[in-house]
């Protein structure tokens, strides 16, 4: 038979490791394999041994081989990015399996999924196998193979990453030309990185001579290792020129989630066995595109999110919403709901959060909870999905509970012990309930509970006499005087702004400009015309969580200054200006530090939560 049916899949799930038996002696030709090797087992969308009944979507993008007659097939499913091998036709004890190679075929873990074809049977299938490794920053490329008194396998399939093109395309016919790192020099040859406008890349060599060669290599990690993407379009200078360019390969695939690729551009003279490279960089051309892949190169598939911070990934995922929006490039809308459906069950305390997670996103920390309803809330805005929206109302029903009148007069507990009433928390809340209002069609619930709130936190103190917004409140109910941190003054800015879309109160927007005139006109916050929180000082550092604190702020002026029609453009491009001239390195990756200052004993940190951080101050550029 041509396909075992589906039925029938469990039992083959079992009987396939008892019946599976060694391969007989193989041919000597290419297509040979070894025994099996240990293989880590990889998770991207799914963990490897899937069941085949679960795909998504059945291709065959190479021809079947056909030993001793048997068909053996490889089948893909280019949705969750996995493969499977069958063989039909065959006899008892026929054999099939799929390898898979992370060097582009020059080796493989061989005989995985091996499986038998059980006695009255005339074909089997294995289990599917992953294809990408996001997580791991790798990729691979798979073939089918079966064992009839002789292995045969199919073709490596996926050899060329093709995007909006394939690897090989003439670079002759590209739109738009950056280099995005400096050429480097061999013997008096120039040897350049070009990029264009769709994220394709070549290289060329000029002042040279006839056979000199020049190359791109591929990684996926950063340039630690290049192993599938070393020598890619390598060719020489032809006889009677001085120069020549390869042909474009792709810096990402998408097909396989693998963002933040990097490539760099590398020659050799003819006249010595010496060679260089430039550095490794990624498509710079635009700031904000650049920025959010950067970012995706740290978002973790199968977890769904950014190991490992809960709060931190909801901003994350927040920040790729607002890049979204904003350039209506859409290409990662897939991490939305993938995160969505992943991280909305129960979880125990240390596997999200030190704190349990209590399912619906919902934990001990209030504001925890609250950036999660934010980020759904934004998840809606950008797809109309409802299921989202509905998110958002359950986590605010349950952060209701924790309004309390009998403690200065309102506010929100900080978290389920009670002991606490501060900035995030309130702001968070009454951006929260005005945002559910302007969104749910004849609301007065909402609109209610953000009134009260919004006018306990303007009369609670919080915002002292500079109209810059401290931590939080003393247990006696006054101003702790606490570090006066950028993303509380953003969340009252977006509180603010909120709550005049909701009422259409002039009074409301002109409390949103003074909390922004105040911030942008101080000292505190602001060094040199940069947002400049305290810990960026020369000798602090900032923790994970007030990495990205400036972004937030960030944010919210940038929709503040899209209301008022550019009040704060110049203060808004002072900072991305520098961000990308001064804080960016050639793989985009954004720093603590606006400034890019460093020191010996605090250096300006980067990862993924900085770089949320950048990105929003990216998205609210005018």
């Amino acid at each position: 038979m041509r396909r075992i049916l589906i039925l029938l899949t469990a039992l083959v799930t079992v009987l396939a490791p008892l019946l599976s038996v060694p391969a007989r002696a193989a041919s000597t030709s290419a297509a040979s394999t070894r025994a099996a090797s240990t293989s880590t087992t990889v998770c991207a969308l799914y963990c490897d041994t899937r069941d085949p009944s679960l795909a998504q979507q059945e291709t065959f993008p190479t021809p079947n081989v056909y030993p001793n007659g048997r068909t053996v097939e490889l089948h893909v499913d280019d949705i969750s990015g996995m493969a499977w091998a069958s063989i039909d036709n065959g006899q008892t004890n026929d054999s099939t399996w799929i390898d898979r190679s992370w060097d582009g075929g020059g080796t493989w873990d061989g005989l995985l999924g091996q499986a038998s074809i059980p006695s009255t049977w005339t074909g089997t299938r294995t289990l599917m196998y992953n294809m990408y490794d996001p997580s791991d920053h790798r990729r691979a490329v798979v073939r089918a193979c079966g064992d009839a008194n002789g292995v045969e396998c199919t073709n490596w399939v996926h050899l060329q990453v093709c995007a909006a093109a394939c690897d090989g395309v003439s670079s002759s016919g590209s739109t738009g030309n950056t280099s995005p790192v400096p050429d480097t020099s061999l013997d008096g040859r120039d040897i350049a990185l070009h990029v264009d406008s769709g994220g394709m890349a070549w290289a060329s060599i000029a002042g040279g001579a006839a056979g000199d060669e020049v190359w791109l290599d591929r990684s996926w990690d950063g340039g630690a290792t290049w192993p599938d993407g070393s020598s890619q379009g390598r060719l020489s200078v032809p006889n009677g020129a001085t120069g020549t360019q390869t042909a474009e390969i792709n810096i990402d695939d998408p097909l396989g989630r693998l963002a933040g690729g990097a490539v760099r551009a590398c020659g050799r003279a003819v006249t010595g066995e010496n060679g260089s490279c430039t550095a490794w960089a990624r498509a710079d051309a635009v700031p904000n595109r650049a920025a959010a892949d950067a970012l995706m190169w740290s978002y973790d598939p199968y977890n769904a999110w950014w190991p490992s911070s809960w709060w931190n990934s909801a901003v994350a995922l927040t920040s790729m919403i607002d890049y979204m929006r904003a350039s209506g490039d859409t290409s990662q809308e897939w991490i939305i709901d993938r995160t969505f459906q992943v991280n909305k069950v129960p979880f125990p305390a240390g596997t999200r959060s030190s704190d349990p997670i209590q399912g619906d996103f919902i934990s001990q920390a209030t504001d925890d909870t609250e950036w999660w309803a934010l980020a759904w809330i934004d998840a809606y805005d950008l797809t109309g999905n409802q299921t989202y929206l509905n998110e958002a109302v359950t986590i605010m029903n349950y952060v209701n509970t924790l309004w309390d009148t009998s403690s200065c007069g309102g506010g929100v507990w900080w978290n389920t012990q009670k002991t606490y009433k501060n900035s995030v928390t309130n702001a968070l809340y009454v951006d929260l309930t005005a945002d559910l209002h302007n969104r749910i069609p004849g609301d007065t619930k909402w609109l209610a509970q953000a009134t009260t709130a919004w006018n306990w936190f303007q009369g609670s103190g919080l915002i002292n006499s500079s109209g810059l917004v401290n931590d939080g409140l003393t247990s006696s109910c006054t101003n702790n005087g606490q570090t006066v941190w950028t993303y509380n003054q953003g969340l009252a800015i977006g509180a603010a702004q909120e709550m005049y879309r909701a009422t259409g109160n002039g009074n409301d927007l002109t409390e949103a400009q003074y909390l922004a005139d105040s911030a942008v006109n101080s000292p505190t916050l602001v060094s040199n015309g940069l947002l400049t929180e305290s810990c960026d000082a020369l000798n602090a550092t900032c923790d994970d969580n007030q990495k990205q604190f400036k972004g937030i702020f960030m944010r919210f002026l940038g929709q503040l200054n899209n209301t008022v029609g550019g009040t704060y453009n110049g203060f808004i491009q002072t900072q991305t200006n520098s961000i990308w001239n001064a804080d960016r390195d050639s793989l985009n990756q954004i720093g603590e530090r606006w400034s890019g200052q460093s020191s010996s004993t605090n250096p300006n940190v980067s990862d993924w939560r900085t770089q949320a951080s950048g990105l929003e101050a990216l998205d609210a550029a005018p």
